[in-house]
């Protein structure tokens, strides 16, 4: 069975920074394209970022500047890291294959 968990998020002061970790199941990171999307209460998805097979992060335009994308290959995970919350960052965050 091939899955992913993220950890759990939180309630969030603004200009915090919140972390969240994928962690992959049955399946290596290293094999596949890993990407972060989110969504806001009543709103559709939104594309944050996606880090490649070989490791190169590429982010959405707004989140260029507050948002780092890393990956450990020996743990299986994939992080997401933003910076200078605001109210607007309210969503749920999801990471996907």
């Amino acid at each position: 069975c091939q899955s992913v968990k993220e950890s759990e998020g939180g309630l969030f002061k603004p200009t915090d920074t919140l972390t969240l970790t994928c962690t992959a199941s049955g399946f290596s990171i290293s094999s596949y394209h890993m990407c972060w999307v989110r969504q806001a209460p009543g709103k559709g998805l939104e594309w944050i970022g996606i880090i490649s097979r070989t490791g190169g992060a590429y982010h959405a335009s707004w989140a260029k500047s507050r948002s780092t994308i890393t990956r450990n290959t020996n743990e299986n995970t994939v992080t997401l890291k933003m910076t200078s919350l605001t109210a607007a960052d309210t969503a749920t965050y999801f990471c996907a294959r």
